[in-house]
């Protein structure tokens, strides 16, 4: 009895850790719909724009053939794929991390022509 109780006691607290990992973090997933230098607006699978602050801490990293390369915001382009990692802050979300893909690939980056100012 005792050793099921601890069993059932480690299992729920393994749970736990895990489903607090990320914390407050929220996660943006879709395409890029419009970018700037201080934010990028995300269309979300579910057809939902959603804009995330981008701050001199956020790190980009481009998903590149089956790699993750360091990026820069100059690397990032109108159309390609992202998973943002984002803290909220008060009703804004920033950018903690931005990792990215080409569009319709499965991990080049495409060209920045339809890059917005």
């Amino acid at each position: 009895m005792t050793r099921r109780f601890f069993t059932t006691l480690l299992a729920f607290c393994l749970v736990a850790v895990t489903l607090s990992a990320h914390g407050d973090k929220k996660h943006v997933i879709g395409t890029i719909e419009k970018l700037n230098s201080g934010s990028v607006t995300v269309k979300t699978r579910d057809g939902k724009s959603v804009q995330v602050k981008l701050v001199p801490s956020t790190t980009y990293v481009a998903r590149v053939a089956t790699a993750d390369k360091p990026a820069s915001l100059s690397d990032l382009a109108v159309g390609e794929n992202v998973v943002i990692h984002a803290t909220p802050k008060g009703a804004d979300l920033e950018a903690d991390e931005v990792r990215f893909s080409a569009a319709g690939t499965s991990g080049s980056t495409s060209s920045k022509a339809q890059q917005q100012p």
